[in-house]
């Protein structure tokens, strides 16, 4: 099957967060399974571009990425992703596709994709990957998304031929919005193995992880992760330390900083507000007690997975798609995304270590055994055979 990718921001982009990975997860994963897999993206990166080739394939682990320009003038561009050489390639190329798999809403790739696509007469998925939520819509930006939602993405989910949600949580979520699919497609994303390396820690990692034990988050540091109500929630629990860390594209780490020593807990948590990969990463960890992600909403959270692949009990809120898994699972704890629930929960953790352990060992199998890319890969184009017929 040759199968299409367009997605906003791709690798070297990584400050975009998890996104990236999920996506280039399964369109890696697909093409370990033979099929000619493409992306098409943009080298938007924060405030800059990535350094990579315009206009030429790259292929990264057996997937053709095109990187397009995003256009002038730059501001309006960075925000919608705009880039012109991009909307000529899809309406010439769309055609030659069998799948056309979109992964965003409110962007511009999405609607030039979407109306290239359907010129085309070639079926497309959308995957909204978490943002079609009513107060995630009504939080930020919400004039803009209103209005973009009735311009143009009410005809791109009329006109695909199904969404991609990757938890039941985010397709209640899609639905309550009054919004309907010709089909649905609920899966969830995968994980990579822990891929340990020899270089050596960053000096504030090292100091960060001199004493294990400590809870763990580690994504993007955003409003709707809720990191004030873990600080204030750290603060009820006097016997744990936290290690928060993460891309700060929202400028929050002064307010987090402000609510940390506010909870009387500058001795006990430690923020690291920048992007955290391979060695850094695998060493927090490695030595943390718990995973924690405490987010109002989230479509998934792939952190959570990988958290569990490395054999360590997670605690998320009910808010997370992913906590279907771990309820499942058995491998951590859900609570509500309050200070008072996530200290609880975090007590109850902290309390009960031989359990604690017994959660890591049952996420860890969990992850190994369903949650492995090459199975979700096979899971997607199994539904792209479906549609197809």
């Amino acid at each position: 099957m040759k199968i299409l990718h367009v997605v906003p921001s791709y690798f070297p982009a990584i400050r975009y967060g998890g996104p990236i990975y999920s996506v280039h997860g399964l369109a890696a994963g697909q093409a370990a399974l033979g099929h000619q897999v493409s992306v098409f993206t943009t080298n938007a990166d924060g405030g800059g571009v990535s350094d990579v080739p315009v206009a030429t394939q790259v292929d990264l682990d057996g997937v053709m990425v095109t990187y397009f320009a995003t256009g002038v003038p730059h501001h309006f561009n960075r925000r919608l992703y705009r880039a012109p050489a991009m909307a000529h390639a899809l309406r010439a190329q769309a055609a030659a596709f069998d799948m056309v798999h979109l992964h965003s809403v409110f962007l511009w790739p999405t609607l030039a994709a979407a109306r290239a696509a359907s010129s085309a007469g070639t079926p497309y998925v959308l995957s909204p990957r978490g943002m079609l939520v009513g107060n995630l819509i009504r939080a930020k930006s919400s004039l803009i998304k209103r209005a973009w939602l009735a311009l143009f993405e009410r005809r791109t989910i009329a006109g695909a031929a199904a969404l991609h949600f990757t938890a039941a949580r985010e397709a209640e979520d899609f639905a309550a919005l009054g919004l309907r699919a010709a089909r649905t497609i609920i899966l969830p994303n995968g994980v990579e193995p822990p891929r340990a390396g020899p270089a050596p820690l960053s000096p504030n990692i090292a100091a960060a992880t001199a004493t294990p034990g400590y809870a763990l988050y580690l994504g993007r540091l955003s409003w709707k992760k809720n990191l004030v109500a873990l600080i204030d929630a750290l603060g009820m629990t006097p016997a744990l330390r936290l290690v928060i860390a993460g891309t700060d594209d929202e400028q929050l780490a002064a307010k987090l900083r402000g609510a940390i020593a506010a909870a009387g807990a500058t001795d006990r948590v430690v923020l690291i507000d920048r992007n955290v990969e391979g060695a850094d990463k695998e060493a927090l960890f490695a030595r943390c007690a718990l995973f924690v992600l405490p987010s109002l909403n989230e479509n998934f959270g792939n952190t959570v997975l990988e958290a569990m692949v490395r054999g360590k009990p997670v605690l998320v809120s009910s808010g997370a798609g992913v906590a279907e898994i771990v309820r499942e699972a058995r491998c951590g704890l859900i609570a509500a995304p309050t200070a008072a629930a996530l200290s609880a929960a975090l007590h109850d953790l902290v309390a009960d270590p031989r359990a604690a352990d017994e959660m890591g060992q049952r996420g860890a199998q969990a992850a190994r055994d369903h949650f492995g890319w090459p199975a979700i890969a096979a899971q997607m184009v199994a539904a792209y055979e479906t549609i197809k017929r």
